[in-house]
């Protein structure tokens, strides 16, 4: 493999942390537009009828839409962002510990993306990463990254659930489920991304300062 070179992360955690503060911004704006597709469809239920109800209607799929749209743009800007970190502290990591890793470090990148294999492995790579930067003398703790890793995939599969449901969506009922379904999905996406905050400072932090100490301590 090409010679590895350690590199600070620092600029690029908190590039990363300022782009899932916007991923947090959308889904909160995503919540509140569940909320009034919620009361809508809620009242279409209970036999509201009318202008104003074609009114509300109109409303609330638009705000879906918008919705929808600034976190799908959200999204992709931060995980360009924090795929440039995850790289950045994997190579760094390897400077640390070479025996760590069980995966070459295009794994990095290309465990995200592979299916079925991106369910744990890119949660292997970031614990790995994790050991290896831990200070010399002692291993980080793993809980952290589990919650979040955790969280990241139930708000998935419920946002997944959510969507398909509401593209079905043919009656009031429906479409209530639906938005109860997206605004669920939407919070535990929130979750996540704060404890992806919380996983890219820390990381960050821990590879900075053992980059500080210096090399392994020998005994003599």
């Amino acid at each position: 493999m090409p010679a590895v070179l350690l590199r600070s992360p620092v600029g690029l955690g908190r590039a990363a942390v300022a782009m899932l503060a916007l991923v947090v911004a959308a889904d909160l704006f995503a919540v509140w537009a569940s909320l009034v597709m919620y009361d809508f469809s809620g009242d279409l239920m209970d036999g509201a009828v009318g202008e104003d109800v074609m009114r509300r209607a109109d409303h609330a799929d638009l705000l879906t839409t918008v919705a929808g749209t600034a976190q799908i743009v959200t999204m992709i800007a931060s995980c360009v962002v924090f795929l440039c970190w995850f790289y950045r502290v994997r190579v760094n990591a390897e400077v640390f510990d070479p025996s760590r890793h069980s995966m070459k470090r295009g794994w990095a990148i290309g465990a995200w993306f592979t299916p079925v294999v991106n369910l744990w492995f890119p949660r292997r790579i970031m614990l790995e990463i994790w050991d290896a930067s831990s200070p010399w003398d002692r291993p980080g703790p793993r809980g952290l990254v589990n919650a979040w890793w955790t969280l990241w995939i139930i708000a998935q599969v419920v946002g997944r659930a959510g969507s398909n449901t509401y593209s079905r969506s043919e009656t009031a009922e429906e479409l209530h489920w639906a938005a109860t379904q997206t605004m669920v999905a939407d919070v535990l996406d929130i979750a996540a991304a704060v404890l992806a905050v919380l996983v890219v400072l820390r990381l960050t932090r821990m590879q900075h300062e053992k980059a500080l100490r210096g090399p392994v301590p020998t005994t003599a």
